[in-house]
């Protein structure tokens, strides 16, 4: 994909609208559509990183409550022409059409590699990747399998949507996430897994969220992991303007 000139292709993660309510999460979904109406003048793509949603699941005929400003917005974006790409996260795992249908925004479940004036990025939300986090592995293959899946949709939506919350908000089942502290990179599990991939096949970037810690760490000579953080404390995006990657906080 070549980049138009004055374009820019922007980056975010971890939102984590509804979380710990829909109401105390209203003022950060205001901040990240206001964000969002501000890009759409020079964005050429977006892409969204995962866990936009603190807890989401694609029924048959019933739509999550909520977040309405954001769906609305990425509905505007998408119809202006404007591609967005979403990677599903730990906490909306469970997409499976709604989006691709009702948005015209393509869902990816595993990191894909684009490229963009030549530069190459991998691309990912980052839960499960690399070494370790095994009690998060184990309990990904439960919550993917098509059988639970089956079980959890079945259960009333009233029902679904308050245990997930639950086990998302206070017991971060869910999650897998530690706390948002850097570990050094020999601990940082996404470092280790960029090295590996970078090992096997050079890509100028690698992007990822997931840590909800803005990282930028050098992977070999020519290569870059960049973590983007997240719209919770940090309120940072990544932009790439055809030559060169940032990290940026919205004021």
């Amino acid at each position: 994909m070549q980049i138009p000139e004055g374009k820019k292709i922007y980056f975010a993660s971890d939102n984590h609208l509804g979380a710990p309510t829909k109401e105390a999460s209203r003022p950060r979904e205001k901040k990240f559509v206001a964000w969002l109406d501000e890009i759409k003048q020079d964005a050429a793509a977006i892409f969204l990183l995962g866990d936009l949603f603190d807890f989401w699941f694609d029924y048959k005929t019933v739509v999550p409550k909520g977040f309405t400003r954001t769906l609305g917005k990425l509905a505007e974006i998408s119809d202006s022409g404007i591609p967005i790409y979403y990677f599903v996260g730990n906490h909306d795992l469970w997409m499976n059409g709604y989006f691709e249908e009702e948005l015209n925004i393509p869902v990816y479940h595993k990191p894909k590699e684009f490229t963009f004036n030549n530069t190459t990025f991998f691309i990912g939300h980052g839960d499960g990747l690399g070494p370790g986090d095994k009690g998060y592995k184990r309990m990904k293959k439960v919550f993917t399998n098509p059988f639970c899946k089956w079980l959890f949709r079945w259960l009333h939506p009233d029902i679904g949507v308050k245990l997930a919350q639950y086990l998302s908000v206070e017991n971060k089942m869910i999650s897998g996430d530690e706390d948002a502290k850097f570990l050094g990179e020999d601990n940082e599990w996404l470092v280790q897994y960029c090295k590996r991939k970078e090992s096997q096949k050079h890509r100028d970037y690698y992007v990822f969220g997931h840590r909800h810690l803005p990282l930028e760490i050098s992977i070999e000579d020519k290569a870059k992991y960049i973590n983007l953080g997240d719209w919770i404390i940090y309120y940072t995006y990544g932009v790439f303007d055809g030559k060169t990657f940032q990290l940026n906080k919205y004021e």
